[in-house]
């Protein structure tokens, strides 16, 4: 693979700015001292023919950085040939670090839009949000075998019974960009498209847009109140009623009929629905952008549990991952293999990126 110097600098820049916490991992985002138990790292071409560092595992940052030198040093086959000039690079690095400034490790802002004659939407339904109606009902939530690389065997998504209670109505679709703008009056999205999935939104972008929407006057008519779903819900909306590893069976084969992932996405998300949905009629569950979830991330209980909200803030047994929420299923750049109806990861509440994104739950007040 041939590279000009330029994209060797992009390189390490890629590894130093993961360095001072800006990290792109695909299902967990958290500092390197929470990747204590992984190691190693890897180093890509995006077909958007970006530099990412991706799932990193955290050796140290040293041998990272050593390791983009060499690519540095290596004249051939790493170069087209020309040695690449110590001194000029090191220019160009501080050229480039000067460029991009200082704020780094810090959530991106939304970006405004120009709404001088924006009026809010008067309902959900004026904004075409669907929704289906999924049936209580009892069910396995788990599975200890699940392997989300880099991670190891999930040692908290111990399967266990949960029962839920009640019927509650699920989005059919992840919250499209327009469906966003209109209520949030601003697009933060890096895929820029009306019909695809909002991304760049932390759970507490999600939290607001739900309460925006609840606040419309049509809706509070109504007493519907619109919030994110409880990851058993989540699970249990996208298994469908199935018990195989997805909701369209046990070969990852069939994945591309279902999800937009990293073997067929082009490195950007999709229109919603532009894929197969599930046995209940929900799209994207598998794939598209990584979806918030009401609950803090901790361990799963030990016996059945009737209606689960997760830990009350955090996980009580430790946690380094006690400040994260939960996200479910996978996205555009994950693999296939890392998407079952029972995978979670999850990241600080604040945190925004092209991964992630979120679908709403409709119930009544009160509930």
């Amino acid at each position: 693979m041939s590279r000009s110097p330029l994209e060797n600098v992009a390189v390490l820049l890629r590894v130093f700015l993961w360095g001072m916490g800006v990290p792109r991992c695909a299902r967990y985002v958290t500092p390197e001292k929470q990747f204590q138990n992984f190691s190693g790292f890897r180093v890509r071409f995006s077909p958007r023919n970006v530099l990412h560092l991706l799932q990193p595992r955290p050796t140290s940052l040293p041998p990272a950085l050593g390791f983009c030198f060499m690519l540095l040093l290596v004249d051939k086959p790493l170069t087209t040939g020309a040695s690449v000039s110590i001194c000029k690079f090191t220019v160009v690095c501080v050229a480039v670090l000067a460029i991009c400034g200082c704020d780094w490790g810090q959530p991106t802002p939304p970006i405004a839009t120009n709404v001088d004659d924006m009026d809010l939407p008067k309902s959900a339904d004026s904004i075409g949000l669907e929704f289906k109606k999924i049936p209580a009902g009892t069910f396995m939530m788990g599975d200890a075998t699940v392997v989300t690389p880099p991670q190891p065997v999930d040692e908290r998504a111990t399967p266990h019974e949960v029962i839920l209670t009640t019927s509650f109505k699920m989005g059919v679709h992840e919250v499209t960009q327009a469906q966003y703008e209109q209520v949030m009056v601003v697009n933060p999205s890096e895929f820029k498209g009306a019909a695809n999935p909002v991304e760049k939104v932390s759970w507490k972008d999600a939290i607001e847009f739900c309460r925006k929407l609840s606040d419309l006057p049509a809706e509070k008519a109504a007493g519907n109140v619109y919030r994110l779903p409880t990851e058993a819900e989540w699970e249990y909306a996208c298994r469908a009623g199935t018990k195989t590893k997805f909701s369209f069976g046990e070969d990852v084969a069939d994945s591309d009929a279902y999800e937009w992932w990293g073997g067929n996405s082009d490195g950007t998300t999709h229109p919603v629905g532009s894929k197969q949905p599930n046995p209940w009629g929900l799209y994207d569950m598998h794939g598209n952008v990584e979806e918030w979830c009401q609950d803090w991330y901790g361990d799963y209980p030990s016996g059945s549990v009737p209606d689960p909200t997760g830990p009350p803030k955090g996980d009580p047994t430790g946690a380094s991952w006690g400040s994260f929420r939960v996200l479910r299923g996978g996205c555009w750049e994950t693999s296939a293999e890392g998407s079952p109806s029972a995978s979670r990861g999850g990241s600080y509440p604040s945190y925004r990126s092209e991964y992630f994104g979120f679908r709403i739950v409709l119930s009544s007040s009160g509930k």
